[in-house]
């Protein structure tokens, strides 16, 4: 078998149900398997695999052990020459792992590779890619340094801005939403540290493939949604958190330094003055919806339960909306039919049509809800559609 994808669930069903319906698309030309492991959640996340991918490998834990263990869980079973690591609140494209493998088969030494990953918006993620955070490197990335001087090497490590979005090559870090390895390599380096719980064990994982002398790689050719705010909402719990877990990579691999706890006592600081400006915010409400469809059914379902006239669009023309007469400084959500768009065109046109003031919901093929996230660092939003 060449692939096993590995995604992770703890109460995030919708997501995780678009998800695998893009895992399975993208599957389709490739020996593979998709196997989940949920962490013991409490809404109908197993319910709902049962019942609409029953052929999908699926692991009930008992008790949610974190991302590490859980991961280490699914890889244990898995029978492809390389493995996946797939957030369950992303969406792949049809042909993300054709591309991703092929790469990876050129490469020599080859040790992890991830994508160029967006969030609900069409925005960059720019954890894409990461440099090793050094005490140093996370300073200039507390005091955002990172920003004001992109160019200069000193500055700009945390990010990796030796790359730029759309650009291939090798970096030290990866980011634990999409990561694909020979699952020998995941094996003999021995998985994600279970003893730590949750966001630097992706890090741990890339900084000891490095030490094995692999080579880490962004590849930009094909792009994943990481709705992201799904998996953590960012609290003050959030970045107690984090600073615990960057004190946990430093002491294993590094000396413990005094100088980052302070670094990140003055950040979390800001970070909360920064965190209380953002709740002052109004949540961005929809006044007109432009639905790309062929079904008139679902036109007609969504006027009914948004109480407004749907704008419909039989295609997408172009990849953008200029041509469309409504566009008059209103706040305007795009609704993107699955059905009759793959997830690369959804993926794309998201790209294109990113900070234009639009929302974006899809509508998974053979579901009656729509998702979507306005912003990459709160919850999403699921809409059913009875």
């Amino acid at each position: 078998m060449q692939l096993s994808v590995i995604i992770l669930n703890y109460n995030v069903r919708y997501f995780l149900e678009q998800c695998v319906t893009s895992v399975q698309e993208a599957l389709s030309n490739i020996d593979g398997e998709i196997i989940v492991v949920d962490n013991n959640s409490s809404d109908d996340s197993c319910e709902m695999m049962k019942s609409r991918f029953p052929n999908v490998k699926l692991i009930e834990n008992t008790a949610n052990s974190g991302f590490p263990k859980g991961n280490n869980i699914g890889v244990a079973q898995a029978k492809g020459d390389y493995i996946c690591i797939l957030n369950p609140d992303t969406v792949v494209s049809e042909d993300t792992f054709k591309k991703i493998l092929a790469f990876s088969e050129k490469q020599t030494n080859i040790g992890i590779v991830g994508c160029k990953l967006i969030d609900g918006t069409g925005n960059f993620l720019p954890e894409s890619k990461r440099g090793v955070p050094t005490p140093f490197v996370a300073f200039t990335k507390i005091f955002g340094l990172y920003k004001l001087l992109p160019k200069t090497t000193l500055f700009n490590r945390y990010y990796a801005q030796h790359l730029s979005e759309n650009e291939t090559g090798k970096v030290d870090i990866l980011v634990g939403a999409f990561m694909v390895m020979k699952r020998d390599l995941y094996l003999e380096i021995g998985g994600f540290d279970e003893n730590c719980f949750m966001y630097s064990d992706d890090i741990d994982l890339s900084y000891r493939t490095l030490k094995k002398g692999k080579s880490n790689y962004y590849y930009h050719e094909t792009t994943v949604i990481h709705y992201k705010g799904e998996s953590t909402v960012k609290d003050g719990l959030y970045m107690k958190r984090f600073r615990e877990a960057m004190q946990f990579f430093y002491k294993k691999h590094f000396k413990s330094s005094l100088i980052f706890d302070v670094f990140m006592k003055i950040g979390a600081f800001f970070f909360a003055l920064v965190k209380k400006n953002q709740s002052k915010l109004k949540p961005l409400q929809a006044e007109e919806y432009v639905l790309f469809s062929k079904d008139e059914n679902l036109k007609n379902k969504l006027e009914l339960l948004l109480h407004k006239k749907i704008h419909w669009q039989s295609k997408i023309e172009g990849n953008t909306l200029f041509s469309l007469s409504i566009l008059n400084k209103k706040q305007i959500e795009i609704l993107l039919d699955n059905t009759n768009l793959s997830f690369k065109e959804i993926i794309s046109f998201l790209e294109v049509n990113k900070n234009q003031g639009f929302t974006f919901k899809i509508i998974p093929k053979n579901t009656f809800f729509m998702i979507g996230s306005n912003n990459s660092n709160d919850k999403g939003t699921v809409i059913k559609i009875d």
